[in-house]
């Protein structure tokens, strides 16, 4: 028998499920021409360069600088972009007709920027007025992570940066809404800044990554100048492209 509160409300240790909010990172595939000839076929390569890191991936179609008078078939579209492997699951800002067609196809309208918190109950005083959220902290301490990461593991440091003094495996994945410093070879992926923070940078003592971003911008392994390959490197944004140079 299911307990009940005096509210008729199923106890949160006996229910069936849980609902709460949770944030997690997502690819975007900005859509500049969806009609030109090359656009799949380009997809398909970025594609092969890393496979492992493709497959399956959840992505969000960004639509916003589409011109008003474009008129494509979404939902053939989508189905080309699965045909990639790839999982288009939400759409972002476009003409009226793209996104009507968008919902149409069951994709989810996505806001800009940081993730929208969902607010299931918010408290209020003995008056009945909403009470005021604590201030957000001024400093968060650095996440510190001393152990090797190892194959199939993600650490995310939130609103913070993360400091790794081993190393990084293939098939891991690190995470920092700031940024990302590994004492250690750097062999699985690096994403700093991934909640829009284009100053964040990755610092590693040996880079032989299988992705490396920040702000959502990222280099795949076969695109890394071999002569930086294993040496200590700084990674960072510089006029919108990514810049790798030697420590």
């Amino acid at each position: 028998m299911v307990a009940v509160s005096s509210a008729g409300q199923v106890s949160e240790r006996d229910a069936p499920f849980q609902l709460r909010g949770n944030s997690f990172t997502m690819m975007v595939l900005k859509v500049l021409d969806p009609a030109s000839a090359n656009f799949f076929p380009a997809l398909a390569g970025k594609v092969r360069q890393a496979p492992n890191f493709f497959r399956h991936a959840p992505i969000v179609l960004d639509f916003d600088e589409l011109p008003d008078a474009v008129a494509f078939d979404v939902a053939a579209f989508v189905g080309r972009v699965r045909e990639q492997y790839l999982l288009p699951i939400g759409f972002h800002g476009g003409p009226a007709a793209v996104q009507e067609q968008s919902l149409a196809c069951g994709l989810v309208p996505m806001p800009t920027g940081r993730a929208a918190k969902l607010e299931l109950a918010r408290p209020v005083d003995s008056s009945g007025q909403p009470v005021a959220p604590p201030p957000e902290p001024v400093f968060r301490p650095a996440l510190v992570v001393t152990e090797p990461v190892r194959s199939g593991t993600q650490l995310y440091a939130q609103g913070t940066d993360l400091i790794v003094t081993a190393s990084v495996s293939h098939g891991a994945e690190v995470l920092a809404d700031g940024n990302i410093h590994v004492y250690g070879a750097l062999r699985g992926r690096a994403l700093a800044g991934i909640s829009g923070d284009s100053g964040a940078r990755i610092f590693c003592q040996s880079l032989e990554a299988e992705v490396v971003s920040i702000a959502g911008l990222y280099r795949v392994s076969e695109d890394l100048d071999p002569s930086l390959l294993k040496k200590a490197v700084q990674i960072r944004l510089d006029d919108g492209f990514l810049h790798i140079a030697l420590l």
